[in-house]
């Protein structure tokens, strides 16, 4: 879909597609090629088959950016780790809402309890591909960021689902007849490369892990001017 207005975009490389045995290098030339956050995938082979990472990982990766770390927590009762997180440097915290057996109070932990306020972390909800967005019916004026699946969660380099954009539409309608003034920033996660990344105009941030890490055509910085080129034509 054509975007309306000038609009920029984040660009967030995901490291569960970097060189894990050089990270703190990788994630330093995330920086260097122009990328806006970090984001870090964790998986806890419960809500989803894999295992990733935890916080010791997040904290020396927070020590090779000023990047801001934007944790995504694909895992069984996120609420027992958001200190652990939060602690070792996340920016953003998102869980997922069909992991949350009480979604609001997980959000409202993050934007008001301590440390998390005092720390700045901004609270995100992620749906999975399959998840309506009635899903966030009483917590969504208390968010940050929403986090649209465009794959199921669990591993990289899998393409995206096409019907899953239509949440973003969905969303940027939701939010204008809430009269949301501070409305959160839409995040997409999966299967953005930089030939498709037209397609996720409609979103603030966009998620891009192995279409980066292993872009075929040139550097990180190639991939990211790629990807800007390409949400650019959307605007004309």
């Amino acid at each position: 879909m054509t975007a309306t207005s000038n609009r920029s975009w984040k660009i967030a490389p995901s490291i569960l597609s970097a060189d894990f045995a050089r990270l703190g290098e990788e994630v330093r030339a995330c920086e260097a090629a122009g990328a806006d956050w970090v984001h870090v995938d964790v998986m806890d082979g419960s809500f989803v088959p894999n295992i990733t990472i935890g916080p010791l990982v997040l904290e020396a990766a927070r020590r090779s950016t000023s990047l801001p770390m934007d944790v995504h927590l694909m895992i069984v009762e996120p609420e027992r780790h958001l200190r652990a997180f939060a602690e070792a440097g996340a920016s953003v915290i998102t869980v997922h809402a069909e992991a949350c057996p009480h979604l609001h109070n997980t959000v409202r932990m993050l934007k008001h309890d301590e440390p998390y306020r005092s720390l700045g972390i901004r609270a995100g909800v992620a749906l999975n591909p399959h998840t309506p967005i009635s899903a966030l019916d009483y917590v969504l004026p208390d968010l940050d960021l929403v986090v649209v699946m465009t794959v199921n969660p669990g591993w990289g380099a899998q393409p995206y689902i096409p019907r899953t954009l239509r949440k973003l539409e969905e969303l940027r309608e939701r939010f204008a007849r809430l009269g949301l003034t501070d409305p959160p920033l839409l995040e997409v996660d999966g299967g953005v490369k930089v030939s498709n990344a037209h397609e996720f105009a409609l979103a603030d941030v966009l998620v891009c892990g192995s279409g980066l890490f292993h872009y075929p055509d040139g550097t990180y910085a190639d991939a990211v001017s790629g990807l800007r080129r390409q949400l650019a034509t959307t605007l004309t």
